[in-house]
């Protein structure tokens, strides 16, 4: 059954596209997810089509078969969506496997770890400054901090992580030499 390029009739007001909705939205997703399998695509084409049909409700014939109309369009969606997934998912495949990916250094894995346990606008100016190179002036601008605020974060920020890093590789080096020195 296709449905008609233009749905036929008198054309239906709001209140009753409304109640049309209401009576048939749960019905159609049952149906289509009885027809695709999958309940998140169900809802996502039913409501697809109901978009479709609320753009042509001037057009739309209550007394015709709107709901046969909407189902067909939910389908239709359904198997386009299939098709562009089927096409997507074979041209991953001949592209082939990802590249192997390095995991990540150890000493990154232990600045994120410690950034993420300082406050927020301290890491944000932290990783402003020291990461993206920029110039306390740019901090304060980004941020929409006062220039004192960004240098107090930053020094701030700068103390909590020494101190959280302190007992490991990216600790003071100072600490590290006179350990092996006296070690």
């Amino acid at each position: 059954m296709r449905p008609p390029d233009k749905p036929r009739g008198r054309g239906v007001g709001e209140d009753a596209f409304d109640a049309f909705y209401t009576a048939s939205v749960g019905r159609l997703i049952g149906q289509l997810y009885a027809m695709t399998g999958d309940l998140a695509e169900a809802q996502d084409v039913v409501q697809e089509a109901f978009v479709r049909a609320w753009q042509r409700r001037t057009e739309l014939d209550l007394d015709g078969a709107p709901e046969a109309w909407v189902r067909t369009v939910a389908w239709r969606l359904a198997v386009s969506r299939w098709r562009r997934m089927r096409t997507a998912l074979a041209f991953a495949r001949r592209q082939g496997p990802p590249a192997t990916v390095a995991p990540p250094d150890p000493h990154h894995v232990l600045l994120v770890q410690a950034l993420r346990q300082i406050p927020e606008a301290q890491r944000r100016a932290v990783v402003l400054h020291h990461l993206c190179d920029l110039t306390v002036e740019q901090v304060a601008a980004e941020t929409d901090c006062p220039v004192g605020t960004v240098k107090s974060q930053l020094s701030r920020g700068r103390a909590a992580l020494a101190r959280l890093l302190a007992d490991t590789e990216l600790g003071p080096r100072t600490t590290r030499q006179s350990e092996v020195r006296h070690g």
